[in-house]
């Protein structure tokens, strides 16, 4: 049953990087107009540069006037609100962030990502703390929040009520180094492809994107999947007869086969 009309973004991790001068990129283009030219090819980019510093509210109001106007953005959180023993401790790091700026992005504001360490083990009080730092909305703009847990210990049914409880989401990665959180706990899914090989053009076999193009589809239409086209690892308390929009993106792995994957899916989703 679809409950309302939803959306897919596909894209990469960030728009500067080396190789994609190569690949990418016309030979001419200036660096300055990366963001310009890397927007109108994918429908979303996830930044990094925010887990690593402070960035200006007119360094956002720029590169939401850069972007087209359907043009999401995901905005990786600050490692010093997530890279610490005590999460609920974290309020002042996650305050700081939340008005840094990220409100210029205006209607291009998508997920905001929130990565933990690998060695980060679940705890039940202190996540639920931490996710009670997570406002909900900034300066009219709603607020949707995902969480990059990557320890074995969050595969548990605690842990899920708890994304249920705070209407969070749980990234997905089909990377066989952390563990794949197939739950969809609130109105939108959160895929990270990190599989990606340099031998293949755009990173993933054609069958395979034609799998997950089949995958999302049935996500952003409420659809139950048909056989051979399930979410991988779904969990049983995951409802897929509701519609939810996707966020995906090409991230790590061949790092330089990102642009050309994502392209190549969203082909594939017309």
């Amino acid at each position: 049953m679809k409950s309302r009309t939803c959306f897919i973004r596909v894209g990469i991790g960030g728009w500067t990087y080396a190789p994609w001068r190569d690949n990418f990129y016309p030979s001419d283009l200036v660096h300055a107009r990366e963001l310009e030219y890397a927007s109108r090819q994918v429908t979303a980019i996830e930044i990094n540069g925010t887990y690593y510093s402070t960035q200006k509210p007119a360094t956002f109001a720029r590169w939401a006037a850069e972007t087209p106007d359907d043009f999401i953005f995901s905005v990786k959180a600050p490692r010093y609100s997530t890279n610490r023993r005590i999460l609920a401790e974290a309020g002042e790091s996650v305050e700081r962030f939340i008005n840094s700026g990220i409100a210029e992005l205006g209607k291009k504001l998508g997920p905001i990502l929130w990565q933990f360490a690998p060695t980060k083990h679940f705890d039940i009080a202190d996540m639920t703390a931490f996710l009670a730092l997570l406002p909900t909305k900034i300066d009219g703009v709603k607020l949707r929040h995902v969480l990059d847990v990557r320890h074995d210990s969050f595969m548990t049914p605690d842990f899920f009520k708890l994304t249920r409880k705070y209407k969070v989401a749980s990234v997905f990665t089909d990377s066989p180094d952390y563990p794949s959180f197939a739950d969809f706990s609130t109105d939108f899914v959160y895929i990270r492809l990190m599989c990606s090989e340099s031998k293949t053009k755009s990173g993933y076999p054609p069958k395979a994107l034609d799998a997950w193009a089949a995958r999302v589809k049935n996500i952003v239409d409420g659809l139950k999947p048909a056989d051979g086209e399930a979410f991988p690892n779904i969990t049983a308390q995951s409802k897929q007869d509701v519609a939810r929009d996707v966020f995906l993106f090409f991230i790590n792995g061949a790092k330089e086969r990102a642009p050309d994957g994502a392209i190549a899916l969203l082909k594939r989703l017309g």
